[in-house]
């Protein structure tokens, strides 16, 4: 614990002595204990993130990236960003304000729920200043903001978070105001006379200033209060115009959110994962402590709190209103194994010639973060194929190719104890933004910092089934893999060199692919298949090494973006998306908008296929909600035939991974497909022959999925056909162990082997 204390302490005081900007000086830091070093600044002509982050003076170490609210702290001004139920952008005169909610539109091409034009629907400004400079990120916590916008001894204080209707304003040196395109309606009601109620675009807010204050300006543009000299404002949208809607409202605004933390717990006797979420508040006047909290979908359907019968619109669906100031959800982890099995003797001998030909190329060991992830993650699903097989000498080439990668990318000196020249196949972190960056780069994953769970999920996942089969190599180089770890999601709010989950959003329940997130729709996540990899990379390296927290985090995060993704990017229930929307699946989820498109492909194939791959023994979740995997493979063969003008299931690009997931539905239909590939066939360059024909044959044996039965146990995954239930359980453990099912059912796992436990249906 003191050496652990120690090292913090040396790199926090190495990064204070750095000079800026980083990419002039580097130096190569040897991990503490066991094998692997990384820079220290990044090598001369590398490039950067931006050197100046928008923050306030006061506010030290590491700078969140990847959040719905990054814009503000890479831009002097900011781009729109969407907590929901609001949508708020700082712009010259203050703090633009809306709700999309009511507005929302769907098209062929997305469905849409922008902020609006500049001052739709309000402006939340100050009375001496016509013009900020500039806004900068003043404080944080888990999902709320604050930005502070300043002039001379005019400033504005702001804050506003995920699945909160109210905006909190601190004034100094002059008075809040609010400002409108056209005067607004001024609403009667019982409320106080500190309180105006507005109605702009048939939406409506309350204006809630303190006790004592009066409001001027009525019947014009601009609206202002004195706030009786305590210098606050509150700002709340209403989802309705219930009286009784109002007075709720009312009773929270005084409650200032000053703090807001997420707690989780990974409960393995349940197979489920604990989420608290927990506000902290303080009260400007009044005695009122509590809030509102506006949850999303895959919140209020796993939680037990007692919502209100309040909702919002938003671009996920319904918003429910919890009354209060903490609440926890239960989310089940999916069916999970750590490796794709053959459970045949017939597909341990037809696999072998698929293998061989998969590792006939001489394998390219050097390259960028992504697309030598790629392979990684091949070999990572070939290998325990190979071992299955009997292939000892495949298995074996598979094992010495991650390692090669592996140890060169996450050793940054060369023999002579020097940075690598060329500086690559390195990780290098960045003292400014506190981000571990790996050369060479790919898709600004350098100087914007994308995609980073992504790239880095390939590398844990390579390196977990390295552990799994040589626990001393894990072992020896845990501290460098955990770099990889802590820079897309650091469990420790204090870590020195790391933000704190740095890509998942515990709000949102997915995570966010945008290092900057500048972009008028807000940030935006594509591949929610790849983010889901990351965590099932770090999940299964927590077991490897026999790390719970590690384990517990893994978990945590695939449980939750799993129920994400079945919401917002598949929408399985078909309860979310507005009717208006034609296709079966979101692509890409932005704050303030949902697209059925990619960032390199308008074919059918890839833009359903991204959220498809890779397929591995983690990619079960697809298949979990019966009927849903046909609708949507069914639209991907529709959408195929109008863009090919044929039948629509002859793909030409990563038709692998189409029959893949055709095989979560029919089986039968997806092996036939398989069979007739042609004789050059070429898998998606992460996939290979061997997964591909492992996955479906998979599926042809026992029937598609049943998830109605959950173990005690993350490894098991069950099956039905029309004669019997099959469940296969993989104990990982040294130990033999009892495996029970919620229908109480118990079976004897042997250690380290996979179990195949078959019953009549």
């Amino acid at each position: 614990m003191l050496r652990r204390l120690l090292f913090r302490l040396l790199v926090t005081f190495c990064c204070l002595l750095l000079p800026l900007p980083a990419a002039s000086a580097q130096q190569v830091v040897q991990a503490e204990s066991g094998s692997g070093s990384w820079l220290i600044g990044l090598p001369p002509g590398s490039r950067t993130p931006p050197r100046t982050i928008y923050r306030s003076p006061q506010l030290q170490g590491p700078m969140p990236t990847n959040d719905w609210w990054s814009s503000l702290a890479w831009m002097p001004l900011s781009e729109a960003m969407y907590p929901h139920p609001l949508a708020v952008q700082t712009v010259p005169a203050g703090l633009q304000i809306a709700y999309p909610g009511p507005s929302i539109t769907a098209n062929q091409a997305a469905i849409f729920g922008h902020i609006g034009g500049p001052g739709s629907d309000l402006i939340l400004g100050h009375s001496e200043v016509t013009s900020f400079p500039e806004a900068t990120v003043d404080s944080f916590s888990d999902w709320f903001v604050t930005a502070r916008m300043q002039r001379e001894q005019h400033s504005l204080l702001l804050t506003f978070g995920h699945g909160s209707p109210y905006v909190f304003a601190v004034c100094a040196g002059g008075h809040p105001t609010v400002s409108f395109k056209t005067p607004p309606r001024i609403e009667t009601t019982d409320a106080p006379p500190q309180v105006l109620v507005v109605s702009v675009l048939n939406r409506h807010y309350a204006l809630i200033a303190p006790t004592g204050s009066r409001w001027t300006g009525q019947g014009t543009t601009r609206l202002s209060t004195d706030t009786a000299g305590k210098n606050w404002l509150t700002i709340a949208v209403l989802p309705d115009e219930s009286p009784a809607t109002l007075q709720l409202l009312l009773r929270h605004a005084a409650a200032h959110v000053v703090d807001s933390q997420v707690t989780w717990e990974y409960l393995p006797q349940e197979n489920r994962v604990r989420t608290e979420f927990r506000i902290t508040t303080t009260a400007r006047e009044g005695t009122e402590h509590d809030t509102l909290m506006c949850l999303y979908p895959h919140q209020w359907r796993f939680t037990e709190s007692r919502l209100t019968d309040l909702q919002y619109a938003s671009i996920r669906g319904p918003l429910k209103v919890l009354q209060g100031h903490q609440f926890e959800t239960l989310h089940t982890l999916p069916p999970l194994l750590p490796a794709l099995p053959l459970l045949s003797r017939q597909s341990r001998s037809d696999i072998v010639p698929l293998l061989q030909a998969d590792l006939a190329t001489p394998p390219q060991l050097h390259g960028d973060t992504y697309w030598l992830g790629k392979q990684l993650g091949k070999w990572s699903v070939l290998m325990p194929l190979a071992e299955q097989a009997a292939q000892p000498e495949l298995a074996a080439e598979c094992q010495q190719r991650i390692r090669a990668v592996l140890e060169d990318f996450l050793t940054a000196h060369g023999t002579d104890g020097n940075v690598t020249r060329p500086a690559e196949s390195l990780f290098a972190w960045d003292p400014v933004w506190h981000s571990l960056i790996g050369l060479p780069a790919s898709y600004g994953s350098d100087d914007q910092l994308n995609d980073h769970h992504f790239h880095y999920g390939y590398f844990l996942h390579a390196a977990a089934q390295l552990a799994l089969r040589d626990r001393e190599w894990g072992l020896r180089w845990k501290q460098s893999l955990l770099m990889l770890v802590r820079d897309i999601a650091s469990a420790d709010r204090a870590d020195p060199m790391f933000p704190f989950l740095r890509c998942f959003d515990p709000w949102a329940g997915h995570s966010w692919a945008s290092g900057h997130a500048r972009f008028g729709d807000g940030n935006n996540n594509e591949s929610s298949s790849e983010a889901l990899n990351a965590w099932f990379g770090i999940l299964l390296l927590g077991e490897a090494l026999q790390d719970q927290q590690l384990r517990d985090l893994g978990a945590w995060m695939l449980a939750v973006e799993a129920a994400a993704i079945d919401d917002y990017w598949f929408d399985v229930r078909d309860e979310l998306c507005p009717p208006s929307w034609p296709a079966s699946v979101v692509t890409m989820v932005w704050g303030g908008k949902g697209a059925n498109a990619t960032w390199f492909s308008d074919n059918p194939e890839e833009v359903h296929g991204i959220n498809f791959l890779p397929v591995t023994s983690a990619s079960f979740y697809l298949g979990r909600h019966p009927g849903y995997p046909q609708r949507n493979f069914n639209a991907l063969v529709q959408e195929n035939a109008a863009r090919d003008r044929n039948d629509g299931r002859r793909f030409d690009r990563w038709a692998d991974i189409m029959w893949m997931y055709q095989a979560l539905s029919d089986p039968a239909e997806a092996a036939q497909a398989w069979h007739s590939r042609p004789a050059d066939f070429q898998p998606e360059t992460g996939n290979s022959q061997a997964a591909t024909f492992a996955w479906i044959s998979l599926f042809q044996q026992l029937g598609t999925l049943d998830c109605s039965d959950s173990a005690d146990t993350p490894w098991t995954v069950s099956f039905q056909n029309e004669n019997e239930h099959t469940s296969l359980i993989w104990n990982l453990s040294d130990v033999p162990r009892t495996v029970r099912f919620q229908n109480t059912q118990t079976v004897e796992c042997p250690p380290r082997t996979l179990k195949v436990f078959t019953r009549p249906r």
